[in-house]
């Protein structure tokens, strides 16, 4: 008997399938490629060309500016940006997730409207509170300061937070609590020790959204920040862009290290989502 030799044949739909991936995947990561080649440019000029000399200059220059008091500002203002953004996550967390649980569970007067009126607030941007804020941070003290960029991070946050966390609330079958009940719980330990475990998935996202939304902010705290010691990061890297000259090496130097955090932040909370994700809320 003789063997038969069979080709593979690979189906056209599957080839132009990956060659339209990897057409997309080289657009994609074009940009990214593009700011290291202007991170590690000895020069401070716009190229969109991959080759050329590379240098640690702009990382060593970045880190090394200074202002009158002899502060290194970078160091200062990246340490400006993680606390703000740090301290106003953790705030908005804890407001948002006490307020979603009641939003939840409980029946009160005003509880839809109550919802709609801050998903309403979602509507609007920063900007048009821009000025209302500015007064109430100068009246109360806390014009040019870092507590009053987490005030107003942190409250502004909140709303988001409480629509997604109450959606999610809403998916934890209501059976464990009555059982927790009936071995005595208080509604307090159903809340910390039963629903907060249970919600890991979605603190996180939520976490990680509070926390990104004040380290990228810009209008606010260049409007409510005076002195470059306390700008965040955002700001900082305004500075490169002048109305004449734009010093691309260092704007591209510093953008790399600002994304640093969040890219470590992202890859902590996705192990998180995942072990929350496989974690079971009921025995079998």
């Amino acid at each position: 008997m003789t063997k038969k030799h069979y080709r593979r044949y690979i189906p056209f739909k599957t080839i132009l399938t990956h060659l339209t991936l990897i057409f997309l995947s080289v657009i994609t990561l074009y940009p990214v490629l593009w700011v290291f080649k202007m991170a590690f440019s000895p020069t401070q000029g716009f190229s969109t060309s991959l080759k050329g000399d590379y240098t640690l200059n702009n990382f060593i220059t970045l880190f090394t500016i200074t202002d009158s008091e002899s502060n290194l500002l970078m160091i200062r203002q990246f340490w400006n940006s993680i606390f703000v953004s740090v301290i106003s996550a953790f705030i908005g967390l804890v407001l948002a997730t006490s307020a979603a649980y009641a939003f939840s569970r409980f029946e009160f007067k005003g509880k839809k409207s109550g919802m709609s009126a801050m998903l309403i607030t979602q509507m609007f941007p920063g900007v048009l509170v821009i000025i209302p804020l500015y007064l109430i941070l100068d009246n109360i003290g806390l014009l040019n300061s870092l507590w009053g960029l987490i005030l107003v991070y942190s409250t502004t946050t909140v709303p988001f937070s409480i629509f997604m966390l109450k959606g999610y609330f809403d998916t934890i079958p209501k059976e464990i609590e009555e059982a927790a009940v009936m071995d005595g719980a208080s509604q307090f330990t159903i809340f910390i020790k039963i629903i907060l475990p249970l919600s890991r998935p979605a603190l996180a996202i939520t976490g990680l959204f509070s926390f990104m939304t004040a380290w990228n902010e810009f209008i606010l705290a260049a409007t409510f920040m005076g002195q470059e010691k306390y700008y965040t990061v955002p700001v900082m890297l305004q500075s490169f862009v002048g109305a004449f000259n734009t010093q691309w090496g260092l704007f591209a130097a510093g953008s790399i290290i600002v994304s640093l955090p969040v890219v470590i932040l992202f890859l902590y909370v996705q192990k998180h989502l995942v072990g929350g994700l496989t974690a079971g809320g009921i025995k079998g």
